[in-house]
């Protein structure tokens, strides 16, 4: 008995000075910011022709910026470019600036399989990607049921399902917007080994509860966008804020100066767009 009184009150003197070397360590704490090397401020050129079923597809944007320094708030606009996308069949399409950094056509016409090239023409220098628009399966149907979640109470999970198409290799790119995530949470699928089968999208959240709405994007995608933004998502575990090792090239290629190449990638795809709400 007198020996674990004399226990508890070593551990007790243990815990107490624990505690207080904690205190006086976050006491110190401080932010430290990096005295950080500036690269060459490359064109990013976020070029994505996107065509939702059951639209004209007609508008189309395309927004062009340069890199910021690490620490800037402030992602820079870049103005005064020339943006045209032109179909296989000669058709040109303008993209005229709205207001800085974005442009805009208003008279895009899109066609499964039909291959498409960007220009771009922005400090002297001109810049262009070819993509084929890449059509997706319609989503068949949306459901949601219980995880077990031993962590926690059960997980709600939200599924959607399609039939992926038997006579073609196919690639998929998912993402997810609600008010619970700061920015969007995507997902890649390859129907290497369903080919031809029905393919589900899982989504959950630990707080993802009745009422909550999801906003859902599911794209038909190329196999080179696929490999590019398996890159991006390896790196950054779905997370954009987090900072990549080395630039990720795209398909973006500099006709005048090869060595300047812009970041970003090029992609033209048929869309299911819908929203859900969890019950």
């Amino acid at each position: 008995m007198l020996r674990l009184k004399k226990y508890n009150l070593k551990n007790k003197t243990i815990t107490l000075f624990s505690l207080f070397f904690v205190l006086l360590f976050l006491s110190c704490d401080k932010v430290v910011e990096l005295d950080l090397e500036t690269g060459d401020p490359k064109i990013v050129i976020d070029a994505e022709i996107i065509w939702e079923k059951g639209t004209s597809g007609n508008e189309q944007t395309i927004k062009i910026t340069r890199m910021a320094p690490y620490y800037s708030a402030n992602v820079p606009k870049v103005s005064g470019a020339h943006v045209r996308v032109e179909n296989s069949e000669g058709t040109v399409f303008t993209f005229n600036e709205s207001v800085p950094g974005l442009y805009v056509c208003t008279n895009f016409v899109p066609a499964i399989n039909m291959e498409y090239k960007l220009f771009v023409d922005v400090d002297g220098q001109t810049l262009t990607a070819t993509e084929k628009l890449i059509p997706v399966p319609p989503v068949d149907k949306v459901d949601q049921e219980f995880m077990a979640d031993i962590s926690g109470p059960d997980l709600i999970v939200v599924t959607f399902y399609y039939k992926d198409p038997a006579d073609q290799t196919n690639y998929y790119l998912t993402d997810y917007k609600t008010d619970l995530l700061p920015y969007p949470e995507y997902t890649s699928t390859s129907d290497e080994f369903i080919n031809g089968n029905e393919i589900n999208e899982k989504f959950t959240d630990t707080d993802l509860k009745p009422g909550k709405v999801l906003d859902i994007t599911h794209r038909g995608i190329s196999k080179n966008f696929y490999n590019y933004m398996n890159l991006i998502l390896e790196v950054t575990n779905s997370n954009p804020f987090a900072a990549a090792p080395g630039n990720i090239r795209g398909n973006i290629i500099n006709t005048t100066d090869a060595n300047n190449f812009a970041l970003g990638y090029f992609r033209v795809c048929e869309a299911n767009h819908f929203t859900y709400t969890v019950k």
